[in-house]
């Protein structure tokens, strides 16, 4: 029997962060994300050595230095945002449609889980779901996880709903054009600057051989974005920021290329990171504190972050309408 009058459900996702910037917190959620062989794909009895053996004995206490640089009294940016992000869009998406949907939030990885939030929308009955992984690029290590997980917490289910799932959204127009506007009113409250760094998250580049789309999803985004500014190809430059490990990985790096545009005589310089729909720790920690104060160290004068969509009125928007066309 089916119910018409639940109403249909809406998942968003992302990463996920640890409960609190302490070690152990910081073991169990690195446990957990480094884990996923969609993240590392090394042989297991290998992995689990070194991540156990090595990895979680000496990670943890680093990383929880670096959250407790950006933890804010609220808690995690990246859950206060996700959170307020889920309140605006279930009332954008009430004040169109009273009642016939149901927003829940999942991260891939902490709290609050994706199979908690999936148990959420089965309480209020939801058969049918639309799931949205605010990752805009599709990558096997983000996008594909998450599918996975989805798959993991219906195993012992008799039923599954009716779903759709949002793969990317990298070059949606009103995405680019929200991207384009925060560039904007950011030069206007700070000034112009003499290079744009588009700065997505690494990954190895293996995955981009194997067939990853990520790598052309960025350049594209990039592009997209720079011909809605306007810029020049002088003007700005497409980057990877934080890899991991002693492979190679998706190339010009963030950080050598503020390095090497300090080098030639560049002082002013804004960064934005069109791959994270909310702040988080490779933003507010990274970008806008470790790399500015490497390009500082090379000679540079200032480096301004533009921050992410956020809860930005034209982001919510733009996520509403991509659920209603799905």
């Amino acid at each position: 029997m089916t119910n018409s009058n639940a109403p249909q459900g809406i998942l968003i996702t992302n990463l996920g962060t640890p409960d609190a910037p302490t070690p152990a917190a910081l073991r169990r959620y690195l446990g957990e994300f480094l884990w996923d062989p969609r993240v590392v794909d090394v042989p297991r009895p290998l992995w689990w050595l070194i991540l156990h053996g090595v990895i979680l004995r000496i990670r943890p206490a680093r990383s929880a230095k670096a959250y407790r640089e950006v933890w804010t009294e609220a808690g995690s940016p990246l859950l206060v945002i996700a959170r307020e992000q889920q309140l605006k869009l279930q009332q954008w998406l009430d004040s169109q449609h009273p009642g016939a949907y149901k927003v829940a939030l999942g991260m891939r990885y902490g709290n609050p889980s994706i199979a908690s939030a999936l148990d959420e929308l089965r309480q209020v009955g939801c058969e049918r779901l639309t799931v949205l992984p605010l990752y805009p690029q599709n990558s096997c290590s983000t996008t594909a996880s998450t599918h996975d997980a989805l798959s993991q917490a219906w195993r012992s289910q008799r039923a599954i709903p009716h779903l759709r799932f949002i793969a990317d959204y990298h070059d949606d127009p009103a995405y680019i054009q929200a991207l384009a506007a925060s560039v904007r009113e950011h030069q206007q409250a700070h000034g112009m600057v003499e290079k744009l760094l588009i700065s997505f998250h690494g990954t190895p580049r293996r995955f981009r051989d194997q067939g990853d789309p990520y790598y052309a999803q960025c350049q594209r985004t990039a592009e997209l974005l720079a011909a809605e500014l306007g810029l020049a190809k002088d003007a700005w430059l497409l980057s990877f920021q934080s890899r991991f490990g002693r492979e190679e990985w998706l190339q010009p790096y963030t950080d050598k290329t503020l390095q090497r545009l300090a080098g030639e005589g560049i002082r002013r310089v804004a960064v934005i990171c069109p791959g994270f729909s909310a702040d988080c720790l490779e933003t507010l920690e990274e970008i806008a504190g470790e790399n500015r104060e490497i390009f500082e160290h090379a000679g540079g004068e200032s480096l301004q972050y533009i921050p992410a969509l956020n809860t930005r009125d034209d982001h919510i928007a733009m996520m509403a309408q991509l659920l209603l066309q799905a």
